[in-house]
């Protein structure tokens, strides 16, 4: 009987940590996973799967603990998902989100090349990478142009993680992942506060108990603030791309890929497919606030996924519009 492979997840409290773990463990993977001690209240993402997980304190800004986790664990693929992932916030916070997010993955790429090199290494890399964009769509040859302080640490992490594939012979891949969503967002991206607004307009709630980035409600007086409606994203399911990651760490070689639908919607677009689901006209609910508009806003962001189509066999499965209904319906039942 074949030994079961053992998968360590950073982020794993977080949306794509959730859905990588519950993926892997019907693999029939021993899936092990580092949280913070500030990240016990966030655990409701792996309540359901968490007697089956093995649990670890550690931090990306402690490479001590890392070490000492990977050591203990003896993972044979190393997941790392973690970072300070809103680009808005890494103007406010831009050394943090450096560290976390840039010399993190860095510290938990090194640690996994000192306790076995043989080790197969996956780094969450971001379509932010892009930025100001010199085509459309991106692909994995397409130059990197960066326009906050997020898309530059994971650009740094993008780099190192090629640099010690090359340097060291590792088996260190890239996901080049396009925006993608589900119920287990963080109610701080646009299209959790779009989802969570309507089914607030469906059940007549008037103001929302949670609140904004500016700490405020996310609904007040029936309405929704937003920052630029014409602003265009390629979205897609979170529960899809998991698949997508694992499958780069299956392929014969180590390679970088980028993960994506290739097609993109507005902000707007997202507004009326959810208003609509409830029976709502989004103008009615949603005003455009200045403070919401990044100081940097960056092209079209549409990722071309031919070379994992071909090479890897993955598609994303999960349309536009149901979607976002999920996220509207997840809210909905939370709610009632």
């Amino acid at each position: 009987m074949s030994k079961k492979k053992v998968a360590l997840i950073t982020g794993l409290t977080g949306q794509d940590g959730s859905y990588l773990a519950e993926f892997l463990l019907k693999k029939g993977y021993t899936v092990a996973g580092i949280v913070r001690r500030t990240s016990h209240e966030k655990y409701a993402n792996i309540e359901y799967i968490q007697n089956d997980l093995n649990l670890f304190l550690g931090d990306l800004l402690d490479p001590v603990s890392l070490r000492e986790i990977i050591q203990k664990v003896r993972p044979d693929e190393v997941y790392n998902l973690a970072s300070q992932s809103h680009p808005s916030e890494s103007f406010k916070q831009p050394i943090h989100t450096a560290e976390i997010t840039g010399i993190g993955a860095h510290r938990v790429l090194d640690a996994t090349l000192d306790v076995n090199p043989k080790t197969k290494f996956y780094q969450a890399s971001s379509s932010e990478m892009f930025g100001w964009v010199r085509e459309i769509p991106q692909t994995e040859d397409t130059s990197f142009n960066p326009a906050n302080p997020y898309a530059a640490a994971k650009l740094y992490a993008y780099a190192i993680t090629k640099i010690y594939r090359e340097s060291y012979n590792m088996f260190a891949t890239n996901g080049i992942l396009f925006n993608h969503e589900s119920p287990r967002r963080n109610l701080g991206f646009v299209t959790q506060k779009v989802t969570y607004a309507a089914a607030c307009a469906k059940l007549g709630i008037k103001t929302s108990e949670y609140l904004n980035e500016e700490g405020e409600p996310i609904v007040k007086n029936r309405k929704v603030s937003l920052g630029n409606l014409q602003a265009k994203r390629d979205w897609g399911f979170a529960g899809d791309y998991v698949e997508g990651m694992w499958k780069i760490m299956q392929a014969t070689k180590p390679d970088d890929f980028i993960l994506a639908t290739g097609e993109t919607h507005t902000i707007q677009e997202l507004c009326e497919v959810a208003y609509s689901y409830v029976n709502k006209n989004w103008e009615d609910h949603v005003v455009v606030d200045k403070r919401f508009i990044r100081p940097t806003e960056t092209g079209p962001l549409v990722g071309n996924p031919q070379k994992a189509k071909k090479i890897l066999h993955w598609e994303p499965r999960t349309k536009f519009k149901d979607l976002v209904k999920m996220m509207v319906d997840a809210h909905l039942a939370r709610l009632k």
